[in-house]
């Protein structure tokens, strides 16, 4: 009974893991039921972010219960987004360069402070190792590790 009073209610959220040398791997993250930042339920973002050197993941085939360590998660995706974001955030589109020699085009849509809302400021966030990018209907979080440039389309718009 004690030992149930630890345990912090969680959710399964399915997600594709791109993990180095492994490569792809399909299961599940588990996110909290209340975020600690915001209302309503932690985004894998969040999940993505801890300081701990380790994620719980649940993964598909075969059937097992993994711990993988987060500086080897190369790129997570997932389908949707994970809440609506205010339509006055001008998004910053933007193409990855990643070291597996995959290339990410997309935006990201994420409310920055006024004074630090250049794609730059939002990639130097050193708390952060994952930033997020939507991807047409889709959300990829990226490993900064692995990323080697960033492109920007439009500088004018973003410096």
């Amino acid at each position: 009974m004690e030992s149930e009073l630890l345990i912090v209610p969680k959710l399964p959220r399915a997600v594709t893991f791109w993990v180095h040398p492994e490569g792809r791997v399909l299961g599940s993250i588990f996110l909290r039921r209340q975020s600690v930042h915001h209302a309503g339920q932690e985004t894998p973002l969040e999940a993505l972010n801890h300081p701990e050197p380790f994620i719980v993941f649940q993964r598909e085939n075969p059937d097992q219960l993994r711990f993988y360590n987060r500086k080897s998660v190369i790129r997570v995706e997932y389908q949707g987004k994970d809440h609506d974001v205010a339509t006055a955030i001008k998004p910053l589109s933007c193409q990855l360069s990643l070291m597996d020699g995959s290339c990410l085009s997309g935006s990201i849509r994420e409310p920055l402070h006024p004074n630090r809302a250049r794609l730059l400021d939002y990639l130097n966030k050193r708390a952060d190792q994952f930033i997020k990018l939507q991807v047409d209907d889709n959300t990829v979080l990226v490993n900064k590790n692995y990323i080697i440039h960033v492109f920007v389309s439009d500088l004018l718009d973003n410096d």
